[in-house]
């Protein structure tokens, strides 16, 4: 009786330990539908979504850096990230962004061969995120490039001179 006795209190004891074992810390997370969720999922936080760059000169090139921090509790890794079209090139880093850090999302807008007028522009992140796939947008308008004009160079007396005596 007493090995029975034994027996199920070493029983229940595992049952315990084994249960605490099993329960992970979580963080609670409010998504863009306004959803309450528990998670340990790794989770972009960013400083901002859409960044405009204005009135840009047509031809030119304009770069930003989207930074974001992971204030998930898991590694964040960023598998792809694909702009809409080739006028747009993403660059970011392939090293899991660890809970807590903060990371950043270089783009770089391409406008030569572009036509004047306003630009919107989508980027898709793809990573083990609570939210894995994730949209990032540049905008802005193109503006036609002022044509150069020749500048005539005057010379100076003394060159005037000098090419006189020369010739």
């Amino acid at each position: 009786m007493k090995y029975v006795i034994l027996i199920l209190l070493f029983g229940i004891g595992l049952n315990c330990f084994g249960q605490g074992a099993d329960k992970k810390k979580t963080i609670t997370y409010q998504n863009e539908k306004g959803e309450t969720i528990e998670t340990t999922k790794p989770i972009f936080q960013f400083e901002k979504e859409t960044h405009d760059f204005g009135e840009i000169e047509q031809g030119s090139k304009h770069e930003y850096s989207f930074k974001f921090t992971n204030v998930g509790l898991e590694p964040l890794i960023i598998l792809t990230v694909k702009a809409a079209c080739g006028c747009t090139i993403p660059d970011w880093s392939e090293e899991p962004i660890m809970p807590g850090e903060t990371s950043v999302i270089k783009v770089v807008y391409n406008s030569i061969g572009k036509p004047v007028g306003t630009f919107d522009k989508s980027i898709t992140i793809r990573s083990n995120a609570l939210s894995p796939t994730k949209r990032l947008f540049i905008k802005g308008v193109a503006l036609e490039k002022e044509a150069e004009m020749p500048v005539r160079k005057e010379k100076s007396l003394i060159e005037s001179i000098d090419e006189d005596e020369d010739n």
